[in-house]
């Protein structure tokens, strides 16, 4: 798989299909990335799961840290690692370790390991690298529009405002990929002749 560019089609199919995120490398200090990544996946109806041995006996928003993988003691749906690309073979060779297998390895911006992600792809999981499930979401989401960024995605209607247990729908439509009923119309009418 081509990992320096992802079909949107692709990231929202993993953003839709897993319940349970394992963040390794999750940080209990709230001006972290991994604490902003960690809460905002919460509230979107995730079951996040915190993996950091440097702080077993405190919890991160109400779920307690274990201190790997093997911890956990149940099936995970994706391993969300934030840690450098230097780490980042040992926490995919803990993953592949596990009973069920889990579907996602996802590495967090700035993380990149090729032999990683190939050994991953081998045994037959999704490998998303150099990316943020946070942004992507709130990219794929129109979330992230609220904020005036170009999030790349087209729509006529305006996302709602997220209210508290709310899980908004990625099954929107961007330039970057995927195709709806009205798009295909839309370049159809334009093909034929007035």
């Amino acid at each position: 798989m081509n990992h320096d560019s992802y079909d949107d089609n692709y990231i929202r199919g993993i953003l839709n299909g897993v319940k349970s995120i394992a963040m390794v490398g999750a940080s209990p200090v709230n001006v972290r990335p991994s604490y902003f990544a960690f809460k905002y996946l919460a509230q979107r109806g995730y079951d996040m799961i915190p993996v950091n041995p440097g702080h077993v006996g405190k919890s991160l928003l109400g779920k307690p840290f274990v201190a790997s993988l093997s911890d956990i003691g149940r099936p995970v749906d994706m391993i969300d690692i934030f840690r450098n690309s230097s780490h980042i073979m040992p926490v995919v060779d803990e993953a592949l370790t596990l009973s069920p297998l889990p579907k996602v390895i996802w590495m967090q911006l700035g993380a990149r390991d090729d032999a990683a992600a190939e050994r991953a792809e081998a045994a037959g999981l999704k490998v998303v690298m150099n990316r943020c499930p946070k942004i992507e979401y709130g990219r794929l989401s129109s979330e992230i529009s609220w904020m005036g960024v170009n999030s790349r995605t087209l729509s006529s209607k305006r996302a709602p405002i997220p209210t508290q247990g709310m899980r908004l729908s990625l099954n929107r439509t961007s330039v970057g990929g995927g195709a709806t009923t009205a798009s295909d119309r839309a370049a159809k009418n334009r093909s034929e002749p007035t």
